[in-house]
């Protein structure tokens, strides 16, 4: 088997920046439990307040609202739940709204029972079907409680945005609670909680060039919030149990503090999303990129293309990517190596079999590969049309 030699799957897992490395390394002499009164640890719980401002800096927030897990997923688990308190009153949330292009740790619905979740379905373009949010919220019975609203600011597969502010809004004007999965958006878009209308973000940290193991829920207030998931010894100001991951912690920190949004990035990122698309339709021109074809513009991340091969299952594409030394995938990579139907594209109403392959890209990431990549993509269609 060829070994890999060009990376493209960073909405997989971005590689481990310099950054976030030193600071793993530095937080490795540091060998104490955080909530240690002692000098060792407070030189632990030092580490772990600096990445929490690093965090919160990166969406905008206060420090004080951020709250480490171990991962979004566990920040999903958290957050998606019929169980709110407001201050030392329960807050009762009797239904949950899932866009259907969302990822699978927020489509299984945390906390809630089947029958207490409803999908919110997306257009062709996989942005969310605004009027059919209204209509589910309009109809929702507050009398049982409020309806909570969680959606993706950005898809992990087609990289299509999502207009959360919009959504957001719909939602606060109907008296609903809002949860944004923002782990493939920050730092790729311009990205601040106060524009979000959001109650609260989903964060991660290998998702930005942090290390794997780290997350964050980031609250808009701290007014209103989830009960515990994990119970303990009051831990991340009784949010979270458990002692820190120190060393993940730090590393998420600095990940975050060297992916602050700028512009000259996004257009570095959108040239080479742009050089990519236009090498890709000139060697098959009728050639499927979701998200941008024809009437189905979307606003999309500028690091992402998913593109359908007509006539070709995106399986046996991987594979021969794969064996030209080009990491990517057929969709999402959190299915346990599973391969199957994209839901996202199902969400889309995508008819065929096909499925489709995932190129992302980091700032890491140069040119010279890009053209390799479609090098490799000329030969494995003149192979397929023998």
């Amino acid at each position: 088997m060829a070994k890999t030699s060009t990376y493209l799957d960073y909405n997989a897992a971005a590689p481990l920046l310099d950054e976030a490395r030193a600071a793993i390394i530095d937080a490795l002499d540091i060998n104490a439990n955080p909530s240690s009164v002692h000098a060792s640890g407070r030189a632990a719980k030092a580490i772990v307040a600096k990445a929490r401002r690093q965090v919160a800096a990166l969406v905008g927030a206060k420090p004080d609202h951020v709250i480490f897990t171990s991962g979004a997923t566990e920040a999903a688990q958290m957050l998606l739940t019929p169980h709110y308190s407001m201050g030392r009153s329960p807050l009762k949330i009797s239904h949950l709204y899932v866009c259907a292009a969302d990822h699978p740790c927020t489509l299984a619905g945390g906390q809630f029972d089947k029958e207490r979740i409803s999908l919110i379905p997306v257009l062709a373009s996989g942005v969310m079907d605004i009027d059919a949010l209204k209509e589910m919220l309009n109809a929702h019975d507050k009398s049982g409680g409020l309806p909570l609203v969680v959606c993706h600011a950005a898809n992990n597969e087609t990289g299509v945005i999502q207009p959360f502010a919009e959504i957001g809004k719909i939602i606060k004007a109907a008296g609903g609670m809002f949860v944004l999965d923002a782990v493939q958006a920050v730092g790729r878009i311009k990205f601040d909680i106060t524009d979000t209308c959001a109650d609260y973000l989903i964060l991660s940290s290998h998702k930005i060039g942090g290390p794997k193991g780290a997350g964050a829920v980031v609250a808009a207030s701290d007014l209103v919030m989830p009960l515990p998931l994990i119970r303990g010894g009051g831990q991340e100001r009784g949010h979270r149990g458990g002692t820190e991951a120190v060393m993940n912690i730090a590393g998420f920190g600095a990940a975050a503090e060297a992916a602050q949004f700028s512009s000259d990035r996004f257009n570095t990122l959108a040239d080479m999303q742009n050089h990519l698309e236009t090498g890709l339709r000139k060697i098959l021109p009728d050639i499927v990129i979701h998200g941008q074809d024809e009437n189905k513009v979307a606003d999309r991340l500028p690091n992402t293309s998913f593109f359908t091969v007509p006539n070709a299952k995106a399986e046996t594409l991987q594979i021969n990517f794969d064996l030209a030394g080009f990491a990517v995938s057929a969709g999402s990579a959190c299915s346990s190596g599973k391969v199957g139907r994209s839901h996202v594209l199902t969400a889309m109403g995508v008819e065929g079999e096909e499925g489709a392959i995932r190129v992302s890209f980091g700032l890491q990431t140069t040119k010279n590969e890009i053209d390799a990549f479609l090098e490799a993509f000329a030969q494995i269609m003149a192979r397929m049309k023998r």
